[in-house]
């Protein structure tokens, strides 16, 4: 009894360890269709076969080549290669991580699996796989088949630079504003509504040079219906919060408020509200002349000496003409107005009636 229960076990073994090498040493797994990297691909002899080439065999099959799976923390001590042309002896300079041949990617693939959380896949990309492809550095949405980001070889030297205090340089290294774009000729925003969302295109340029700052219509003709010179004094434009605007003014006290340096300005202006423009002349005398036709201020169109709020010349909206509608407390001689049934004029110390009939009494 002793003998046969030693003999059997030895026996069974025995025909395992004989069968073990024919296990180790079988053929590679025929592999049906192309693989991701035609270079894995070999055929009998060991030698790359051509992508086209079906069945397939990877050295990787090979148990020589199998998987390595490491049950704990990875260190390095020392810099990797990763990739089918990484040599024994390779020379790393610098590099702490080395990805190399012909096909790079690095792939970060979320396995989440409960519908609450993020399940995204994406991957950074080095340059596409097809013939002729783009050389490009890019990271890929995978799930969504899309590529939020791309640089291009030969890209210019800080094409898109971020500084430590958030702002963002289109060409410079050192941004002084938010977005900071510069280039030698003309710096340019583009806004284009392409008619993907089922809306008209139009496209619309910002820009600026030593010429102007401009607005373009791409679109139309690439006219500049809005264009500011170098120089151009502040508040050249200036719309207040109420909407009113005036031209070189910060406070503009009706719907167009036009100020001028002197009094050779001409303005033609029509406007269905209020409209106020005044001109100052060297000396600092103002004229304003106010256009009330609408409203409280139905008073027609007249003249006044600024800063007195006082109507010196009026022509009401039923075509009166009012020189001025009342006395004026520091007239000047020669100063005429009309109180109704009167005119009257001012010779320098009283109003005096201008007219040989009808009342000759001036208020």
């Amino acid at each position: 009894m002793t003998l046969r229960r030693v003999f059997v076990p030895v026996f069974v073994l025995a025909l395992v360890l004989l069968a073990l090498p024919a296990a180790v040493s079988g053929s590679p797994i025929a592999r049906q269709g192309a693989t991701d990297d035609e270079r894995r691909g070999t055929d009998a002899s060991g030698q790359d076969a051509p992508a086209e080439s079906a069945p397939q065999t990877s050295r990787f099959d090979d148990p020589q080549y199998a998987d390595q799976q490491i049950l704990d923390d990875l260190i390095v001590d020392g810099s990797a290669c990763v990739g089918l042309d990484c040599v024994n002896g390779e020379s790393f300079g610098f590099d702490t991580i080395r990805l190399k041949e012909n096909n790079l990617r690095i792939r970060a693939m979320d396995t989440s699996s409960t519908a609450s959380f993020p399940t995204t896949d994406w991957e950074i990309m080095f340059n596409e796989s097809s013939n002729g492809g783009a050389n490009v550095f890019a990271i890929n949405d995978i799930d969504s088949g899309r590529r939020p980001f791309s640089i291009e070889s030969n890209a210019a030297t800080n094409a898109l630079y971020v500084d430590n205090g958030g702002r963002v340089g289109f060409g410079t290294a050192n941004p002084v504003t938010t977005l900071h774009a510069v280039t030698g000729n003309t710096p340019t925003l583009r806004l284009e509504q392409n008619g993907t969302s089922g809306f008209t295109p139009q496209t619309w340029d910002v820009a600026s040079n030593e010429t102007n700052f401009f607005i373009r219509d791409a679109t139309n003709g690439s006219t500049l219906p809005f264009r500011i010179r170098p120089g151009a004094p502040t508040s050249s434009i200036d719309i207040a919060g109420d909407g009113d605007v005036g031209i070189n003014t910060t406070s503009p006290v009706a719907r167009l408020d036009v100020r001028a340096p002197d009094s050779t300005t001409a303005m033609n202006i029509q406007q269905p509200e209020r409209v106020l423009w005044t001109m100052t002349s060297t000396n600092g005398d103002g004229w304003q002349f106010i256009n009330d036709e609408t409203g409280t201020f139905a008073e027609g169109l007249s003249i006044s000496r600024q800063g007195t709020g006082i109507r010196e010349f009026r022509v009401t909206p039923t075509g009166a003409v009012v020189i001025p509608d009342a006395p004026l407390p520091t007239a000047e001689a020669g100063t005429i107005y009309f109180d109704g049934d009167t005119f009257c004029g001012y010779d320098g110390a009283v109003w005096r009636p201008l007219q040989a009939a009808g009342n000759q009494t001036c208020n």
